[in-house]
């Protein structure tokens, strides 16, 4: 099962590393996104007109708040938070969005909604099981794919975005130096030294541009040492006019997009942070969507740019190898000193984009390689394969404003489409909903988790079956899958509850040359994905639990289980014989 390993990781989410280690990891972490947590800021408010006090606070929440998430997407309170290493900083799909509001209404205006929008976050969270078959892996791999397509475009301006009087030849030298010396470490380098490369690209990469005049030493020597423009925070603005309700669905529409970048971290996240490849928990996704909701109430609370995970977060646990929560911990406590010590963050954002951009660009492409992975373990059809191509096709074409630029404007429509990870996640979601819409009708049947369920259910799945026009021996095999299913679930159910028996509701359809089988019920037991994973690692006489495992894993032709608060939902393929 050698699909099933990931040797890269050397820290799990819950191990401890050495103290240098997690400093030295949550310092580089949090090196890979201050320029971005800050700049976002800095884009918005200076392209608002905003005066420099609103800007140094805005700045200041920021950090500040990135800081504060982050710590809770590590260490998950309730439901709130990942558990995992996901860095939270400035979101850049908002930043058309907040220009607007800042130039209608100022920063009172922007604050109110991006409180309001917040609100919509959490009520993804809360129900993000009853969209299950539209947030597929497809759609999500294709959004971290978006991503990196996104990204990289602005990475390589930022190759060239030097001052005008240091020599470009500088820039290409300098860029160049950084990406040999991160990948090159990546590729050959030796563990204790790929944990840091990173860090040791960034450091190389300072170092070389000394002599091309292209770190600004004089923008660290006027910044001030502590200090926080609490004067500055702008209020909230508790009448809202028209511009409120006619920014109020853009702001709607951007906060759910964004919110399927973080589904997408999320899934991620997970696929790279342990030795042992486990199903995804969307316990984890929707407890990183909470954390996400909390950062954009707070920073609409603060009156900043609300802010959002940072995909950078999976590219990073995967070329260190670190993926111990304790890590994200020491990020956020870096965002936080750096937030009151404005020489600390300037010493940061004086890194020049060249060096940022080339570092950067080795992470980015790890991210892309992440989303096809996602897409291609769940497995490629006819319909998964265009969906993917054309949402990925079309978000680059609005990203690179040659799809239709001069019907779109720059309003409602040119907000939203003019992100090209906003429009290709748009497109993917409609074309799942769709092909969702367009299936054939499922037959459904409750039942008590009792004693009587296996009966019912073998009933039920003939009857299905004989509707479908199956033959004998694919109907035996299909109430066969159904009944050793219903098995484990009452299993599950012995160990976790005595009280009243769980209620169950199976759906089928047919499903091209096979039938699916849905089975949804609240338990909070092991994943039975990762139990029919494991079997490989098991004795060759497994115990009384186990019999039932390995026969659902030779009558299924595939096994998908999603673990969500409160509900659990197992997937079932069954082939049709020939």
């Amino acid at each position: 099962m050698a699909d099933s390993q990931n040797s890269n990781i050397r820290y799990e989410p819950d191990e401890h590393p050495p103290l240098p280690v997690v400093l030295g990891a949550g310092i580089q972490g949090a090196l890979t996104i201050i320029g971005g947590v800050v700049l976002g800021v800095l884009i918005v408010f200076r392209i608002a007109g905003q005066p420099e006090q609103s800007l140094e606070w805005a700045v200041f929440a920021a950090l500040l708040i990135s800081g504060i998430t982050t710590i809770l997407q590590a260490v998950r309170v309730w439901r709130i938070g990942a558990g995992h290493v996901l860095m939270m900083g400035t979101s850049g799909a908002f930043i058309a969005v907040c220009v607007a509001a800042l130039t209608e209404g100022g920063p009172a205006l922007m604050a109110s909604l991006v409180v309001v929008s917040s609100l919509f976050q959490f009520g993804l969270a809360a129900r993000l099981s009853w969209l299950r078959r539209i947030f597929t892996p497809v759609v999500t791999g294709t959004v971290i794919i978006l991503i990196a397509a996104t990204v990289m475009p602005i990475l390589f301006d930022m190759l060239t975005d030097v001052p005008e009087d240091v020599d470009p030849t500088g820039a290409l030298i300098v860029a160049v130096v950084a990406v040999v010396v991160v990948a090159g470490l990546v590729l050959r380098g030796p563990p204790t030294l790929r944990i840091w490369s990173p860090l040791i690209g960034i450091i190389v990469g300072c170092i070389v541009s000394v002599p091309f005049g292209m770190y600004d030493f004089q923008y660290v020597v006027d910044a001030p040492w502590f200090g926080v423009a609490f004067r500055s925070w702008p209020g909230w603005d508790v009448t809202p006019g028209v511009e409120f309700w006619a920014l109020l669905p853009a702001f709607i529409v951007v906060t759910l997009v964004g919110a399927i970048e973080t589904i997408g971290d999320g899934v991620a996240i997970q696929r790279v942070s342990r030795r042992r490849r486990q199903a995804t928990d969307f316990r984890v996704v929707q407890g990183a969507l909470n954390a996400d909701g909390v950062g954009n109430l707070l920073s609409g609370i603060a009156g900043t740019m609300p802010n959002t995970t940072y995909s950078s977060s999976v590219s990073l646990a995967e070329v260190t190898g670190i993926a111990a929560r304790r890590v994200g911990v020491a990020i956020g406590v870096v965002f936080i000193i750096i937030a009151f010590f404005p020489k600390a963050s300037a010493l940061l954002i004086a890194i020049p984009a060249p060096v940022i951009a080339g570092f950067a660009a080795v992470l980015i492409t790890l991210l892309f390689v992440q989303g096809m992975n996602i897409v291609i373990r769940d497995g490629i059809d006819h319909r998964k394969a265009t969906v993917v191509g054309l949402a990925f096709w079309i978000g680059v074409g609005f990203q690179n404003k040659v799809i239709f630029p001069n019907l779109l404007g720059d309003g409602f429509l040119g907000i939203l489409l003019g992100n090209g990870m906003t429009a290709g996640a748009i497109v993917a979601v409609l074309m799942m909903a769709f092909v969702e819409a367009s299936q054939r009708r499922r037959r459904r049947l409750q039942v008590a988790l009792d004693d009587d369920a296996p009966a019912r259910l073998d009933g039920f799945l003939r009857d299905f079956a004989s509707r479908t026009g199956w033959d004998k021996d694919s109907t035996d095999r299909l109430a066969a899958a159904g009944e050793e299913t219903v098995v484990i679930l009452r299993q599950e159910e012995d160990e976790v509850t005595t009280g009243q028996p769980r209620r169950l509701v199976v759906s089928a359809r047919a499903e091209g040359n096979g039938a699916e089988m849905e089975f949804v019920t609240a338990l909070e037991g092991d994943n039975m994905e990762d139990r029919l994973t494991y079997l490989s690692d098991l004795a060759p006489i497994p115990d009384e639990n186990e019999v039932s495992f390995r026969l659902l894993r030779y009558y299924a032709s595939s096994v998908r289980h999603q673990k969500y608060h409160g509900v659990d939902i197992i997937t079932v393929g069954v082939d049709r014989s020939n």
